[in-house]
């Protein structure tokens, strides 16, 4: 039986068992968007894997099958984030993911799109179900991860590509992920949870240690990328204020073409 660790949580599923934390974010009604309180909840459940001497393995995903996670939730966004946001939650939630000193391997099991895409980029290693969806949309509704989403995502599939799916917004397919090197692997929908299972099983086999120091050298390399992405976020934050990111936000809700061409300096 599962040990049950969700406590007052109300966005997040998190339970751990055998060794490994599974964390689900549990929106599924938006597509597992998040708001304040998500973030709030997925800093708190990778805080309590951290500490937990027993979990060798940390897995993050999405409930339902339709998403893993669409990114923030602009019904909630507001002048400087999403529904109650703490400033800088997002970037202490990024580094979490990468700091902690095991193993986060993402189950994509759909939608994995803007900040969701983030999450699973910043993830040690993804495994997509066959049905899975990859993309940004920031500059298509006035936003951006300007950090890890951006300069990290360069490092996983070279600059070129990563300049075309942030500059475009474009949406891959499974296979096409796994062909640039997005994730590690694609299986069919109904093997995931077994495939992801699999993979955990491999690693809580291996030495912890040897595991954590692997992660914090490999991370080493791309590290300056945090303070960019503070002094990037301290500024979209102001951009969120700006007329013309209410107007990326209001054409998504309001279902309507963008107008971002009035903003174009002549």
């Amino acid at each position: 039986m599962a040990e049950k660790s969700n406590g007052s949580f109300e966005d997040v599923v998190f339970e751990k068992k055998g060794g490994v934390a599974r964390i689900a974010i549990n929106r599924p009604e938006v597509r597992n968007a998040f708001r304040g309180r998500t973030v709030d909840e997925l800093i708190a459940a990778f805080q309590d894997a951290w500490d937990d001497p027993t979990v060798g393995v940390v897995v993050l995903t999405g409930t339902g099958d339709k998403a893993f996670c669409s990114g923030g939730d602009q019904k909630a966004r507001e002048g400087s984030g999403y529904g109650g946001m703490r400033g800088g939650a997002v970037e202490h939630l990024h580094a979490m993911i990468r700091n902690i000193p095991k193993p986060v391997i993402a189950a994509v099991n759909g939608y994995a799109i803007g900040g969701g895409h983030v999450l699973h980029v910043l993830c040690d290693l993804s495994i997509a179900s066959d049905r899975a969806m990859f993309g940004q949309v920031g500059p298509r509704v006035g936003s951006v991860d300007p950090g890890y989403g951006t300069a990290y995502l360069a490092r996983v599939v070279g600059e070129k590509k990563a300049r075309e799916i942030w500059m475009l917004c474009r949406q891959y397919g499974a296979r096409e992920a796994l062909e640039m090197g997005l994730v590690n692997a694609v299986v069919p929908a109904a093997e995931l949870e077994a495939e992801v299972d699999r993979w955990c099983q491999e690693l809580l086999a291996r030495s912890p240690t040897a595991l954590a120091l692997v992660k914090s050298s490999m991370n080493a390399d791309s590290e300056a990328i945090g303070g960019i992405g503070k002094l990037g976020f301290q500024a979209l934050h102001l951009f969120y204020g700006s007329e013309e990111a209410a107007e990326g936000k209001n054409a998504f809700l309001e279902k309507r073409p963008v107008d971002f061409g009035k903003f174009r300096k002549g």
